[in-house]
């Protein structure tokens, strides 16, 4: 019963990725031709890989990588506590999420994300390896039971055993009268937003109330009142 999880070990997350490269051109002709192979039954006859790639490019974490990680967590007055890592360099953001696992608070962690056991969380964990570094502990899950893999995903909650369905952040939020995270980008303007109009900031405040919606739909799957953002 998820009534019985204590709040205050949930650490509410969310992602933005984005491809590695903001033009076809930069990408090397051996990173070209390796996309071509790896998406061709996904393009079919009628997208070429580059078109594909702007598109979808930020979608695999082999050709991708993160340009914000957002986390939440009860505070004591029944808030969220909200705090960004992000930037251009990857491998910084990364070592600076990384360093939050050490925090004897979040010995016992509890992730939770909307579709985070077949994005966030495995999108973390590759980019960490990709950058030289082992994941922290909590996106660990080699040799584990499922039982013992402390990960919580609003998507697969809402499934309720149905796993040929699929649901938005935005519609459960919707259905549960919470505010939209996405009043004012959505996930297909990200790439175009960092690489075209480098405006990382905005992309932050994205990531940042997708993590409170994340929040707020997981309480309601509770049956508890919405959260508000802990204020300075």
């Amino acid at each position: 019963m998820i009534q019985t999880i204590p709040l205050e070990k949930i650490l509410f997350l969310d992602i933005e990725t984005v491809p590695q490269q903001g033009n076809w051109e930069d990408v090397s002709e051996s990173e070209q031709k390796l996309w071509e192979k790896k998406t061709q039954w996904q393009r079919g006859n009628d997208i070429s890989a580059e078109d594909f790639y702007l598109e979808r490019g930020g979608i695999m974490a082999e050709f991708g990588k993160i340009i914000c990680i957002s986390v939440g967590m009860l505070e004591k007055n029944e808030t969220l506590k909200i705090k960004s890592f992000y930037g251009d360099d990857e491998k910084i953001l990364l070592q600076e999420f990384g360093q939050l696992f050490n925090s004897p608070k979040l010995r016992d962690v509890i992730l939770c994300a909307h579709n985070g056991k077949e994005f966030d969380f495995p999108w973390i964990s590759r980019r960490f390896l990709i950058n030289g570094m082992m994941p922290p502990t909590p996106f660990q899950t080699f040799g584990k039971k499922p039982w013992e893999i402390n990960h919580l995903d609003t998507m697969e909650l809402w499934k309720f055993g149905d796993y040929k369905s699929f649901i938005s952040l935005e519609l459960l939020a919707h259905i549960f009268s919470i505010p939209t995270p996405k009043d004012d980008i959505d996930g297909s303007m990200v790439s175009s937003i960092y690489h075209i109009d480098k405006d990382l900031f905005r992309i932050v405040q994205y990531c940042e109330k997708d993590v409170l919606t994340l929040a707020n739909v997981f309480r309601r799957m509770r049956q508890e009142d919405s959260l508000k953002r802990f204020e300075n």
